[in-house]
């Protein structure tokens, strides 16, 4: 799922064989890692929820929220790709790879206290799949567009049947935090679930079965996370976690901003962002004396991406009807120089990304999938082909009215997108298209995109597996990740559905393969999104640090935060 989320996730058993892997480790250290101390992690925005079933709430604030105070039946390792057992302790799977028959632990509380069973898993799905509800997360857990058959023979319990084939099978289960049925029924029941668990609720009103509870939230300035004294996982020496006693998670208004106070060392974790090319040279000499560490990663398999709004009936099909020709996309895609790009902006740290498959995805990416290599000449025939040329002689490109061919830009303010947009503003400027780019602050600009009114968004959208099945919300019509068009499927994307049905629940990775890349030929076809770079994952973390596996996807840091320690 893409908020806008495995190397083809693996189940851990075929046939009816049972799984009970525990991935359980100590950190390391001759005595292991000692409990107790708080860290601090920053973010660049702040939730507007803290139910992320709840309308609007498919942000990265509200994921990370969510990763550290809920758990779920089965979990992705972020690292490796592959489904672990969680809630549920084993699972075995039926001859034809579609019943998951799973356990789930026994004596696990939530963190008021209450036990956890079936019954729970059971009202989650049903919220989940409520019809008033509409929750974000439901489009990214179904199979041929049909939910999941959910059911508890008794308490420790539940049968999970898909509707069809899918290959990634029980990882699917990633995507669906377990919530408490003793404090949200009423609301479901009132039609209320949406506006349930609100920024303003008290937190001790709230539960759930993560490492950590909400204990504070101060809106602009922070949010503090305690250890939940219920959780049930332990290492493998029998230590309680999680290791530290709380996480305060500061907002900060912008990249800047952020790596002042990383430097400075007052910032243990970011909770979201790599580290910027620019800053890397610094840092490694904080590193080299010993201020904190940096870990290379990998090449991000979220590239830097913007689309337009390309939903029937909006303002700017009315006033610029080019927007929504792919020849005119084309066009822009094709007047962008990415090489240009990766050498100034990100410092050579990045590849050039053509679609969403990025290169750091190394199991999914195909070289033969279409690029669109800088080439000033074919972008200007594209342009004239639909009618758009320079009538007034001063370089830049007119539409048949004789009004100028632009369009504007959101992006987040003070981020090193902001910076990529205004280098793309001049590459185009070069091809006689006009570019507005409008800096502001996140939450403002998701508001814009869920009224409609913009013509382009800047943003990276954040996988939650390798595995392009486990973002079926992203490829098909009607997703919470279908960004660019949240009206009525064209032909082309009606076109997509199908494959990408396909390639979800075809039996082998060749086959699969095969499929995906007749996806991006077609998506190539159409450009609906313009894909611009995958960067460089550098992560920053400080001295104090240990227990951190960082991973390409997010969150990169604190996806296993029960694991992470204070080093003595």
């Amino acid at each position: 799922m893409k908020s806008l989320s495995a190397l083809l996730a693996i189940l851990c058993v075929a046939g009816a064989s049972a799984c009970s892997r525990d991935r359980d480790k100590a950190a390391p250290g001759t005595a292991g890692p000692a409990r107790g101390g708080s860290l601090t992690a920053t973010i660049r925005s702040q939730p507007t929820t803290f139910n992320r079933f709840a309308p609007a709430s498919n942000a990265a604030a509200v994921d990370v929220v969510t990763r550290l105070v809920h758990a779920s039946l089965v979990r992705i390792n972020r690292v490796t790709g592959e489904p672990e057992p969680w809630l549920a302790e084993r699972w075995t799977t039926s001859p034809d790879g579609r019943t998951f028959t799973l356990t789930l632990r026994d004596n696990v509380t939530f963190s008021d206290g209450v036990p956890f069973t079936a019954e729970d898993v059971l009202f989650t799905f049903r919220a989940l799949y409520d019809p008033e509800l509409k929750s974000p997360l439901a489009s990214g857990v179904m199979v041929q567009n049909q939910p999941l058959q959910v059911s508890a023979p008794d308490l420790r319990t539940v049968v999970v049947t898909l509707p069809a084939p899918f290959a990634p099978g029980v990882a699917l289960l990633d995507n669906v935090p377990i919530l408490p049925k003793h404090l949200l029924q009423a609301a479901l029941d009132a039609h209320t679930f949406g506006t349930a668990w609100g920024v303003t609720t008290p937190p001790a009103s709230m539960a759930g079965l993560g490492p950590f509870v909400i204990a504070e939230f101060v809106s602009g300035q922070r949010m503090t996370f305690t250890r939940n004294p219920r959780y049930w996982r332990k290492d493998a020496a029998g230590t309680q976690l999680p290791y530290v006693d709380g996480i305060t998670m500061e907002f900060v208004s912008g990249q800047d901003t952020e790596m002042l106070r990383v430097q400075a060392g007052g910032v243990d974790v970011m909770a979201i962002g790599e580290v910027r090319a620019e800053d890397i040279a610094s840092l490694r000499r904080l590193r080299d004396q010993g201020s904190i560490q940096l870990q290379d990663v990998g090449t991000s398999v979220d590239p830097l991406v913007f689309w337009f709004n390309l939903t029937p009936g909006n303002n700017a099909v009315k006033t610029k009807p080019y927007l929504q020709q792919p020849e005119f996309r084309q066009a822009i895609s094709y007047g962008i120089d990415r090489d240009a790009i990766v050498k100034t902006v990100y410092l050579g740290a990045g590849e050039p990304a053509y679609g969403p498959i990025s290169p750091g995805n190394k199991t999914w990416y195909s070289p033969s999938a279409p690029t669109f290599p800088h080439d000033v000449a074919k972008a200007k025939a594209l342009l004239a082909g639909i009618g758009l040329t320079d009538r007034n002689n001063d370089g830049m490109l007119d539409d048949p009215k004789g009004h100028p061919v632009r369009f504007a830009i959101l992006v987040q303010a003070q981020t090193i997108r902001e910076r990529t947009m205004t280098i793309v503003q001049e590459q185009l400027r070069q091809i006689g298209v006009g570019v507005d780019v409008v800096g502001m602050d996140v939450n403002s600009m998701f508001r814009r995109f869920g009224a409609g009114d913009y013509e382009s968004i800047c943003h990276a959208l954040q996988a939650s597996a390798f595995d392009p099945a486990m973002n079926l919300d992203f490829w098909l019509s009607g997703g919470d990740a279908h960004v660019w068009n949240l009206g009525a499927p064209q032909p082309w994307e009606q076109q997509v559905n199908a494959i990408m049905q396909q390639q979800a629940a075809a039996p082998t990775l060749p086959e699969r393969q095969r499929l995906l890349l007749e996806v991006q030929k077609i998506f190539a076809a159409q450009e609906p999104e313009i894909h611009i770079v995958a960067p460089k994952v550098t992560i920053a973390l400080s001295r104090r640090v240990g227990g951190a596996q960082p991973a390409l996807l997010d969150p990169k840091v604190l996806w296993n935060a029960e694991s992470l320690y204070v080093k003595q």
